[in-house]
Order: C-alpha cells, then structure tokens, then sequence
C-alpha cells in the first residue's frame, strides 16, 4: 500500500502566490488612479474663494484682476488645504498647485480653472471650466491653461470628452 499525500505540493502552492501576485499587481494601478482623482475632487473646492471676486470683477470691469492681490487675496502660497500647496490668481485664471499631502504622482503638478464668459455681455455669469475641458458653446474662455496633472488623474467634469 502506498501512502496517501495530504496538503498542497511546494509547486502548487507557489503557483498560488504567483497567481495572488499577478492580481495584486494588476489592482495597484487602479487603486492609485482612485486616490489621486479623489485628492484632486477634494482639492477643486479651495478655487471658490477666488471665484466670486473674480466674477465680479468681470461684471463690473469686463476685465479679469492680473493677480492675488489685486483680486483682493493673500500671496499664493498662504491659500493652501490638504492637497494645494499655492493657489495662484493669473489673469483670471485659477492655478492650483498640488503639494502638502498630495500624492507623489500629482505632488508640484498644476490643475488650473479658466473663466468661461460671454465676450459682448459681461452680466451672463462667468462659468468656469477645469483642466482640459471644453468650455460651453458660445462662450470664452479666457487665460492660459496650465494644467500639468496627467489627463489619467483628471475627473470626469476637468477634461474633454474622449479623453
């Protein structure tokens, strides 16, 4: 009679944490992708200081402020949260700089959220389009886009479609 084997082989068990090891590492990415797009989500609410002063300067002088200080807001690196480590007012476009607690794939990059306007009637409210994004039909938008975080990272609402 021969003796029965009972438990798993050397090979057999390896092929299992080889297995396990390949899911794992298929799964990283995703969840990265994740956090990063939630930092980024977590991070867009600190642009609406800048906001209503800026609007308003477009209704009242149909100019965009150049700066922070002349948008009526401290230097950029004293308007900082969790991610944001600066955010900086140019020309009517707002520039956050992902710092602090950001994740190292978006640690010193730049989103930034243009002013979209309506050129010859400056009482339509300012619209403001994130990153890449296209802004709405028949209307401008104004400012240099700066945004260096990777299209991958973006949210849904901060880059065009198809991308």
């Amino acid at each position: 009679m021969t003796a029965r084997q009972r438990g798993f082989t050397l090979t057999e068990m390896m092929a299992v944490i080889v297995i396990i090891g390949v899911l794992a590492m298929m799964a990283i990415p995703t969840f990265q992708e994740r956090i990063v797009r939630e930092q980024i989500i977590a991070a867009i609410p600190l642009a609406d200081i800048a906001k209503t002063p800026l609007a308003a300067a477009w209704t009242t002088a149909h100019e965009f402020p150049p700066d922070n200080t002349t948008t009526g807001l401290p230097s950029p690196d004293k308007i900082v949260n969790n991610y944001i480590s600066a955010l900086e007012v140019r020309d009517g476009v707002i520039n956050l700089t992902f710092g602090n607690n950001a994740h190292s794939l978006i640690k010193g990059k730049m989103l930034s959220i243009r002013p979209a306007v309506v050129e010859d009637a400056p009482v339509v409210p300012v619209t403001w389009v994130c990153g890449t994004a296209l802004g709405p039909d028949k209307m401008t938008i104004r400012g240099d886009n700066k945004t260096t975080v990777a299209n991958l990272y973006l949210p849904m609402g901060c880059k065009a479609p198809g991308q």
